[in-house]
């Protein structure tokens, strides 16, 4: 199991938006929504490039999703599967507010 790392104040994500951080080597994308965070990896693997952290932040049917900025594909901010093509995926990790403080654990 991974062990969670200190990553950055809660004041430096942006409500409903994300942020892109470093953890152990590798770019992770926070998002801030209703008071949780969700972390999820910053790379999209259709567009090949780290850029995950900048997509729009929405819902499908319940699901709380993060919309790729380069092609628009809908991945889910819970299980990492995209939403729009069958048998993509980007991973996501476990993350929490401790504090002020968010905890990200990356293995």
């Amino acid at each position: 199991m991974s062990e969670f790392l200190q990553v950055c104040s809660v004041n430096d994500l942006v409500k409903d938006a994300g942020v892109a951080a470093l953890v152990n080597n590798k770019q992770v994308a926070l998002f801030y929504i209703d008071g949780q965070v969700y972390a999820i990896d910053n790379y999209d693997p259709l567009g090949q490039a780290n850029v995950m952290s900048r997509g729009m932040t929405g819902d499908r049917q319940g699901e709380l999703t993060v919309a790729s900025p380069l092609h628009k594909e809908h991945y889910s901010l819970i299980s990492g599967q995209c939403l729009d093509k069958e048998g993509i995926a980007i991973s996501v990790y476990p993350a929490r507010v401790v504090g002020e403080t968010v905890e990200v654990a990356v293995s």
